[in-house]
């Protein structure tokens, strides 16, 4: 693996309003995908709120070799962690342009040479800079919320299903955009149900179930073994008939 960005050592998150973590571990480095697969209520979106400091957890979570315990989210974020939330969450009254100009603190000249290198990334929102987000589609607002993330120019971005709800062109530029992000150094750590894009874009899986590690390895290894079948799947079910269901074939 190449150098150490994230790493979560027996990390806990008491059950609330979000699924329960149970001691977990894992790891991602720079210029790596890491998908967190699992069924809804497993425990994804709850991991990456530990990660970002918005569910108490204790264990250890350590960032570019800093311990997190008592930073806050937007301290964190400073450190170098991007988010991306479930359901985008843009300011809707805002333009596409004024949403990504809020999350650059670094002044007016930082924001706008980000701004510029974030529109060469996303060519396809540029038309939509002028446009409130509520007028964007679906897929416009989740450009939208990650070209947000980038503006602090972060080291890891965290997305929690970023797949939901957009059509699968839409849905597969998004995945071919964060292998490119990863080409560039950049981590990315990728809570996700559609099982087919995770695994084609990821370095490494981790699969979740009931708030534990039920399997991790790299998505050929994950097929191979069984693992995916047996945790979410039955065992009586092969990974290649989920996999052909979620790209809208029959089993």
């Amino acid at each position: 693996m190449s150098a150490l960005l994230l790493e979560l050592a027996g990390v806990s998150v008491a059950g609330g309003a979000g699924a329960a973590l149970d001691r977990i571990s894992l790891r991602v480095g720079a210029g790596e995908v890491v998908a967190l697969l699992g069924a809804n209520g497993a425990g994804k979106s709850t991991l990456l709120r530990a990660v970002i400091g918005l569910a108490p957890a204790s264990g250890t979570i350590r960032f570019d070799g800093a311990d997190l315990a008592g930073k806050t989210p937007d301290a964190r974020a400073r450190c170098g962690i991007g988010y991306v939330p479930e359901g985008r969450r843009v300011f809707a009254s805002l333009t596409a342009r004024d949403n990504l100009l809020a999350a650059c603190n670094d002044g007016a000249a930082a924001a706008r040479a980000r701004l510029a290198e974030v529109a060469a990334h996303f060519p396809a929102l540029v038309p939509c800079l002028s446009t409130p987000a509520w007028k964007l589609s679906g897929g416009q607002q989740q450009m939208v919320a990650l070209a947000r993330a980038m503006m602090s120019a972060p080291k890891l971005l965290l997305l929690d299903e970023p797949s939901l709800g957009l059509a699968p062109r839409i849905v597969a530029e998004t995945m071919d955009g964060l292998r490119g992000l990863a080409l560039r150094g950049m981590a990315v750590l990728l809570a996700e149900q559609n099982i087919a894009r995770a695994l084609a874009v990821a370095d490494r899986a981790y699969a979740l179930s009931l708030g534990r590690i039920v399997a991790a390895g790299t998505p050929q290894a994950l097929r191979a073994s069984g693992a995916l079948e047996r945790a979410f799947l039955g065992a009586d079910v092969a990974v290649s008939s989920r996999l052909n269901m979620q790209e809208g074939g029959r089993p």
